[in-house]
């Protein structure tokens, strides 16, 4: 979780990969909704970013699937706060 805190304070893309749906009954502040479903095909501006990302989705397992994607793809700096409540109350503490 350090990565995630030390991600954050270094100005990270926040990311959420729930449906839109889930997405509009609420969601952390900044963040962009990218759905899982499409992940794939959106995530580009991601990889073409030196910026870290954030992800996170409602109980974190979405998230770590797309944080390793990210990885594979070779985006080291991209990291799982988990589920979006998780995330707020990281960004409630900075």
């Amino acid at each position: 979780m350090e990565n995630v805190i030390q991600a954050l304070k270094d100005g990270a893309q926040l990311i959420d990969v729930r449906t839109p749906e889930e997405f509009q009954m609420g969601h952390v502040e900044g963040t962009k909704n990218i759905p899982l479903q499409t992940f794939d095909k959106e995530c580009q501006f991601i990889l073409d970013s030196d910026k870290p990302v954030v992800l996170c989705c409602q109980s974190g397992m979405r998230s770590e699937q797309a944080t390793r994607y990210l990885h594979q793809l070779g985006k080291t700096n991209a990291y799982n706060a988990g589920g979006w409540s998780h995330l707020q109350r990281l960004m409630d503490l900075l």
